[in-house]
């Protein structure tokens, strides 16, 4: 799943007519990135949520024919914010001839730029599937940016945990078990955090330290830095093939 709902505001005005993961960095839109990159990791089913501005989504994408997967959108009349989006859209995560449990599934938040390869997630997605009691969440952490140096969580020989030595900062890349989110009302507003913290209380949730690109594309200013890199590593591809 893509996580694609937000609004934007502190990219704004660029968001007033687009949606965030619209915004080109390089030579395509942001969530294209992720796309090819899950469809090279083998992904073939790809869930999209979109609130503001969705149907440019829908429409710049389609079925995702080109990118090689096929695309099934869940529209929200407004934000449901991180789990709601993920709990309205359960059922189109579920194959069709699943119980009503379904499987875990990989989710990806579009206003990131990462070069992560999502094969490496593919082992921990077939474990937890074959461990449906074990772990409800695996959490990929990334080193601290500048503009979050506190970090989120800490991470001990694959184990998370809500505080420690040496805070890593939630990469917006998780894999969950649908039952983490059992209890919430389909179409109810509600943050991922609070899911999350609890679940790490319970000591249910595994995680991995990425130390790749990746850059949260929260700002204008974050937005043409990576785009810079961008347009210079393919100019660099284009002079020396």
């Amino acid at each position: 799943m893509i996580l694609a709902a937000g609004r934007g505001e502190r990219m704004r005005p660029l968001t007033d007519t687009l949606p965030k993961p619209l915004l080109r960095v390089g030579n395509k839109a942001l969530i294209e990135y992720h796309l090819e990159s899950l469809a090279r990791a083998g992904f073939a089913d790809i869930v999209i949520n979109h609130a503001h501005l969705g149907h440019m989504i829908e429409a710049a994408l389609g079925k995702g024919d080109r990118y090689g997967v096929n695309i099934h959108y869940s529209s929200e009349p407004a934000a449901l914010e991180t789990a709601g989006g993920i709990a309205q859209a359960l059922p189109l995560l579920r194959h069709e001839r699943e119980n009503r449990g379904g499987r875990p599934f990989l989710a990806v938040n579009a206003d990131i730029y990462c070069e992560i390869d999502f094969s490496l997630l593919l082992p921990v997605l077939r474990h937890m599937q074959t461990s449906p009691d074990g772990d409800l969440a695996h959490l990929v952490l990334v080193d601290n940016p500048r503009h979050h140096a506190e970090g989120d969580f800490t991470l001990d020989s694959g184990r998370v945990a809500l505080s420690g030595k040496n805070n890593l900062t939630f990469s917006g890349i998780g894999i969950y078990q649908p039952k983490l989110f059992a209890d919430m009302v389909p179409g109810s507003v509600a943050k991922l955090a609070p899911l999350l913290r609890q679940a790490i209380s319970s000591g249910k949730v595994s995680g991995q330290h990425y130390q790749g690109v990746w850059i949260d594309v929260g700002t204008p200013e974050r937005l043409r830095l990576i785009d810079s890199q961008l347009s210079t590593k393919h100019r660099q591809s284009l002079a020396h093939p």
